[in-house]
């Protein structure tokens, strides 16, 4: 996994030789290697310019911070493989997804879970926040999580009470990929089925 940060100075990776590495872009210099990772990191995101979360197949997520040795929080709860990590627009939410079939939300103020989204019945293989809500574009649209699945299905969450907003269910074969539209308002899928679909967020309608 790759993800640069916002200001383009740092790229941080995650690899298979179960670190995250921040590395300065200018000078390809390492600036830290993280090692708290026991297997193979699966997963890395940036929650602002400095600070990060990575995931793993060794179930644990840890945040972590340039020029600190040790980890700001190390968030327990998934009995499977971490496949996918992603922070809200905010900085103040993450959201994981495991093999478990299992997707949770999780706080900097919390050390466990504060919502456990438990009604796949497969695989998670990813997730993405909308574009929406507070540190986003669009701060007035109330912020959603997707989460795509090798149960063949999309489900929409609200994160504040961690129910199903809409189940989107046209695909016949794994979903292993999704994508808001900038505007929060559409919702793109594909899947293992061959099909792309786009869809209403709002009422979860298949529009094409």
């Amino acid at each position: 996994s790759l993800k640069w940060n916002r200001t383009g100075q740092y790229l941080l990776s995650g690899s298979v030789d179960k670190t995250a590495v921040i590395w300065d872009t200018a000078t390809g210099a390492v600036k830290q290697v993280f090692a708290f990772h026991k297997e193979p990191t699966l997963d890395v995101d940036w929650r602002d310019d400095d600070s990060f979360a990575s995931c793993s197949t060794d179930r644990m997520i840890y945040v972590c911070k340039l020029n600190q040795p040790s980890a700001l929080r190390c968030f327990q709860g998934h009995k499977d493989e971490v496949n996918a990590i992603k922070w809200s627009p905010s900085g103040q939410l993450l959201a994981s997804c495991s093999d478990d079939y299992t997707a949770k939300i999780w706080s900097m103020k919390h050390e466990s879970c504060v919502q456990d989204l438990v009604e796949h019945t497969k695989e998670i293989y990813t997730i993405k926040w909308s574009p929406t809500g507070a540190g986003s574009s669009n701060p007035s649209a109330n912020l959603v999580l997707a989460s795509a699945s090798f149960d063949a299905t999309i489900r929409v969450w609200d994160p504040e009470t961690g129910k199903c907003c809409h189940v989107l269910d046209k695909h016949s074969d794994p979903v292993y990929s999704v994508a808001f539209s900038s505007d929060g308002q559409y919702l793109a899928s594909g899947s293992f089925d061959r099909c792309l679909h786009i869809w209403s967020v709002k009422d979860g309608s298949l529009i094409k």
